[in-house]
């Protein structure tokens, strides 16, 4: 085979390259939103700041909560719940439960946890998700994300903390 010259790498540019990149944009790799491995998040309603652990390790999400009181409304189980945002204030929530789930801890332990649907703003990205209710008080962050709701909107960089602040435009 002969010397590689510029009409055959425009040909092959034009058959490999440019229908690469149509894809990835149709595809929206370039559409997700750059974040690091701690973040500042709002969680609706109320969108109450928290600092949050972004974990592509976990798959669900978890919220540290306090006073987690469930009880009967409509022959339905909700939960009543308190959170303390970055400014130390704490907000009540009231939520229907979706369901209840078993987690093990990395200890061996495992824990049963109430399941809420909560909506979750990072950046200018919103979206709702479930999360669990539990005590995280022996953590450095009040919310962990997990890959849910991650899922073909964020792309990760472990270098970063603190890239983005809460600006969704929620109804």
């Amino acid at each position: 085979m002969g010397p590689i010259n510029t009409k055959t790498v425009h040909i092959l540019s034009r058959l490999f390259i440019v229908p690469g990149i149509l894809l990835m944009l149709s595809s929206g790799a370039f559409a997700k939103e750059v974040i690091g491995w701690v973040e500042k998040v709002g969680v609706s309603p109320s969108n109450v700041i928290l600092k949050a652990k972004i974990d592509t390790g976990a798959d669900s999400s978890s919220l540290d909560c306090e006073c987690i009181t469930p009880y009967e409304r409509d022959g339905e189980q909700w939960v009543r719940f308190s959170v303390t945002d970055i400014n130390d204030q704490t907000v009540s929530f009231e939520k229907k439960v979706v369901r209840t789930t078993r987690v093990k801890r990395h200890f061996g332990e495992v824990q049963k946890r109430m399941v809420v649907r909560m909506g979750i703003c990072i950046g200018d990205q919103y979206g709702e998700t479930d999360v669990s209710l539990v005590d995280r008080s022996g953590f450095n962050y009040s919310m962990l994300i997990g890959r849910k709701y991650l899922k073909n909107r964020f792309i990760v960089d472990p270098d970063e903390t603190f890239m983005s602040k809460p600006e969704c435009k929620v109804d």
